[in-house]
């Protein structure tokens, strides 16, 4: 059984009423930031089950709009985070999905749009506390919880791809703590999640972005 800590319990310090509708839901937007290389013009949010029904009323929707903006989640900014995109020049839009989908009921799609046409999606979950559990990006069906730093990488599904990924790491001496690959069909692209001890720089970045056959990567920084 899983230690609690005090965080487990009482969650994170935020801002709005629930670390369920604003701290997690801020720190699902925030990971949909991460997947645009250039400056974001519009979002869609769409939101399922109790984020629907709540999300005015519990800041969800000023908490995702925050996370879109890059806000932790004691930013001030949170309260006025609308006026913000606004200034940033980021067009938002929230539906209210009345379908049932087979998934935690405070669950959010987020659709990113690039100024250069690019358009980037991400569903995740608020699972209470403040955690989170990203289940699909891209259309992907994935699993990462966002508790630990991680390098999500796309990449095609080929032989020797994973070991020049995984060399990659070892040349910038960095461990990997746990890595998971999901695909939807063999020999089509495929999404590895790298989680990891410690930081990974730019350096490393780059020299796993020049691998053959790799698509992307994004590197999520939570501690």
């Amino acid at each position: 059984m899983r230690e609690l800590s005090v965080f487990d319990i009482i969650g994170p310090i935020m801002i709005g009423p629930s670390s369920s509708h604003t701290a997690g839901a801020l720190k699902i937007a925030r990971i949909a930031r991460k997947l645009a290389k250039s400056r974001i013009i519009s979002v869609r949010f769409q939101l399922y089950g109790s984020f629907a029904t709540t999300y005015k009323g519990h800041g969800t929707d000023r908490a995702l709009v925050g996370g879109i903006l890059g806000y932790a989640t004691d930013d001030y900014r949170i309260r006025d985070s609308f006026d913000w995109a606004q200034k940033a020049g980021i067009d938002v839009v929230f539906e209210e999905m009345e379908n049932e989908i087979d998934a935690h009921p405070n669950t959010v799609d987020i659709t990113v749009t690039e100024e250069d046409g690019t358009v980037s999606s991400i569903r995740g979950a608020s699972v209470g506390g403040g955690e989170i559990e990203i289940t699909r990006i891209n259309g992907c069906d994935i699993r990462y919880s966002g508790k630990n730093n991680a390098v999500i990488v796309q990449q095609y599904d080929k032989p020797g791809v994973i070991a020049s990924i995984a060399k990659i790491f070892e040349v910038f001496n960095v461990n990997i703590s746990n890595m998971s690959v999901f695909c939807e069909e063999k020999d089509e692209a495929a999404f590895s999640i790298l989680e990891i001890d410690g930081d990974f720089n730019e350096l490393g970045m780059e020299a796993l972005c020049r691998q053959p056959n790799i698509l992307s990567a994004m590197y999520i920084k939570v501690k």
